[in-house]
């Protein structure tokens, strides 16, 4: 294994051996992501959901920081794991919307 095989740095003298390791992003990833986590802070928690109640159903409102075009707008999402109202979620998806509970 004395090869550059299996993460081992590149020799002193080789081809690669002012090569950076961290892969250079291209410049659509300079400016915002539009994948980046949308922010969002719980306004509401509206109640327990799922075949069990381990799913807690909450209406969120976008925050102007992470996204100037979605401000203000709320949506009913679908929370699993413990949340409250002012808590802040980071949603990767914001054009979906959880049904409302019976």
């Amino acid at each position: 294994f004395g090869s550059s095989h299996f993460g081992a740095s590149p020799a002193i003298g080789s081809k690669r051996a002012g090569h950076s390791r961290s892969p250079r992003l291209p410049l659509s990833f300079a400016k915002m992501d539009s994948n980046a986590p949308k922010l969002a802070k719980v306004e509401k928690v509206l109640g327990r959901t799922g075949s069990r109640g381990g799913v807690i159903q909450v209406r969120v409102q976008f925050m102007y920081e992470t996204s100037p075009e979605l401000a203000g707008r709320s949506l009913i999402r679908n929370v699993k794991g413990p949340i409250r109202e002012g808590d802040i979620l980071a949603l990767l998806e914001t054009e979906r919307e959880a049904r409302h509970l019976r």
